[in-house]
């Protein structure tokens, strides 16, 4: 039973020569996925056949790795998710605190998710974390427009 231990070895590698070309956790986490997959398929490959697998634990194993598809597909549903919130902020004023404590107010004027991290504002110049914010307002009209003409129309 040495044979799936030096494959899992290999694959590690793999995995530590993707974090070096600068895949990130995205990567790591199908990479986990995958080598759940390969150590699956290289126990059944290399088991003594006079003493199969247990069938329980092979259900379990399958269940598991189920879990961690359906998992990863949860997560890219919910990354999908905290981008549309932040994309509904796009135009509005926020309040924010920025790295000193200090409040500012700004107008979003776009909003961006970088990998598996929160969403980031675009506030004037700065990029703020969605986290940071700790007030939404909606934007004003401007002013002197035709809707804030003082006296009644005519009819």
């Amino acid at each position: 039973m040495t044979s799936p231990t030096s494959g899992a070895s290999g694959t590690s590698g793999v995995n530590a020569a993707a974090a070096k070309t600068g895949i990130e956790k995205q990567s790591k986490d199908l990479g986990d996925k995958d080598t759940f997959l390969k150590l699956l398929v290289a126990q059944l490959k290399y088991q003594d056949p006079s003493k199969p697998a247990d069938s329980t634990q092979f259900l379990a194993q399958t269940a598991q790795f189920t879990q961690v598809e359906k998992l990863g597909d949860i997560a890219d549903l919910l990354k999908s998710q905290r981008m549309v919130s932040a994309s509904a902020l796009v135009g509005h004023t926020v309040t924010y605190m920025d790295e000193n404590g200090a409040k500012l107010t700004g107008v979003i004027s776009a909003a961006k998710l970088n990998g598996d991290s929160e969403p980031i504002l675009r506030v004037g110049n700065t990029d703020v974390l969605l986290s940071k914010v700790t007030e939404v307002q909606t934007t004003a009209p401007p002013t002197g427009t035709a809707n804030d003409t003082a006296g009644p129309k005519p009819a």
